[in-house]
């Protein structure tokens, strides 16, 4: 990860020189190339430039939180994450409309880049402290059609369980009873593992 996000930094250096209309061709061929290591550099390309506002950098990266490829999504969403965490209550309602996403990728991603205790990235305090600020965000979530994303949303409060085991479980059982699915219920049992595991 640190040799992606080294390139990425590099190929910023490189782009920022030149003329704006240069740049965004050169930006557009790397996030559009065939390899799926030089999109997983365009995102941290992407993320080095200075003076863009959140919610641009988020379009601009779009196209990678779809990606056909698992690294390059995953590599996304780890070079985006700094930025989400220094605007975090705009970058939950930014983020809103991609839980609603007809494509499950991007979906996850608005689970995975805001989890409060990522495995592979730094922790947001915050969301460990005070998990409800992604309420919003996770309602959208909470009967996924996609393993793929129930996942996601089982191990993002399975993160905040070990901060704040009384929203989770408030949370959850809510949850159930309003909507009893087994989608909701993969997400439940997924999302209290380690409370179970405590008692």
């Amino acid at each position: 990860m640190q040799r992606v996000a080294g390139i990425g930094g590099l190929l910023h250096e490189l782009v920022a020189g030149l003329p704006l209309r240069e740049r965004a061709r050169v930006r557009k061929a790397i996030l559009g190339h065939r390899s799926d290591m030089v999109r997983a550099w365009g995102a941290y390309l992407l993320c080095a430039e200075r003076n863009v506002a959140l919610a641009e950098r988020l379009a601009l990266l779009r196209p990678l939180a779809a990606d056909a490829h698992f690294g390059v999504r995953e590599i996304a969403w780890s070079a985006l994450r700094p930025h989400v965490m220094a605007d975090l209550d705009r970058a939950l309602r930014l983020l809103e409309p991609w839980a609603r996403d007809r494509d499950p990728n991007v979906r996850r991603f608005a689970s995975e880049i805001t989890r409060p205790r990522g495995v592979w990235c730094h922790h947001i305090p915050v969301l460990k402290k005070d998990p409800a600020r992604a309420a919003e965000l996770l309602e959208h979530l909470r009967s996924d059609p996609s393993r793929y994303v129930r996942d996601s949303v089982g191990n993002w409060l399975n993160d905040a369980a070990k901060s704040r085991p009384d929203w989770v479980k408030t949370l959850t059982r809510r949850w159930l009873a309003e909507s009893d699915t087994q989608a909701t219920r993969a997400i439940v049992k997924r999302a209290t593992r380690s409370l179970r595991s405590k008692s």
